[in-house]
């Protein structure tokens, strides 16, 4: 995959075709890939040391998982990031549950969480617990787990995740804040029966 210069209003421009043929979809990805490796940093940056995924792996191996689905539709440069970024932690997920960190005592993938900030250094969460507590607060709330995708997982600001999302910055703050107890109590306390 080559990169593109980043230009800005070609980026646009190409996020906003609605239904992307596989060459575009190709061209797209290599117009943010410098952007797209940054998010793989951040989502790595919470692994344990020695993961054997890096950067460039992740952000291939999410451009594999999304170039099954062409019915995905691309309309804006920040969508098309936190659409990447989804797939990337779901590749993580799928790493961490090849790895057996269950049933035969594999390696743990780690990511932290607490309730003022989400990633911390005080509080190691294995990511597939994260991942079904995750799944727990979307029948709880859908859009409490899209404001983490969006701002954890995608790194979008307050204002990108509104865009994302259609609502007002000072709902996501809300959200948000909301998201972090709901999941820290979730994690700390283990799973609960709806």
């Amino acid at each position: 995959m080559s990169v593109v210069p980043n230009n800005a209003g070609e980026r646009a421009a190409a996020a906003a075709s609605p239904d992307l043929s596989p060459g575009e979809f190709d061209r797209l990805f290599a117009l943010f890939y410098d952007e797209l490796r940054e998010i793989a940093r951040r989502h790595l940056r919470r692994e344990r040391a020695g993961h054997t995924l890096v950067t460039t792996a992740l952000v291939h191996e999410a451009y594999l998982k999304l170039s099954e689905r062409p019915e995905i539709e691309w309309r804006e440069p920040v969508r098309f990031r936190a659409f990447v970024s989804k797939a990337m932690r779901h590749v993580l997920i799928d790493h961490a549950r090849g790895r057996g960190t269950r049933k035969r005592g594999g390696e743990v993938i780690h990511v932290t969480l607490q309730p003022g900030s989400v990633a911390s250094e005080q509080q190691s969460v294995d990511l597939i617990e994260l991942d079904e507590a995750l799944s727990q607060l979307a029948s709880h709330d859908p859009r409490l787990e899209r404001v983490v995708e969006c701002r954890f997982f995608g790194g979008l600001s307050t204002g990108e995740t509104a865009e994302v999302l259609g609502v007002s910055s000072s709902t996501v703050e809300r959200d948000w804040t909301r998201a972090k107890a709901y999941l820290y109590h979730l994690l700390r306390d283990g799973p609960q029966a709806d």
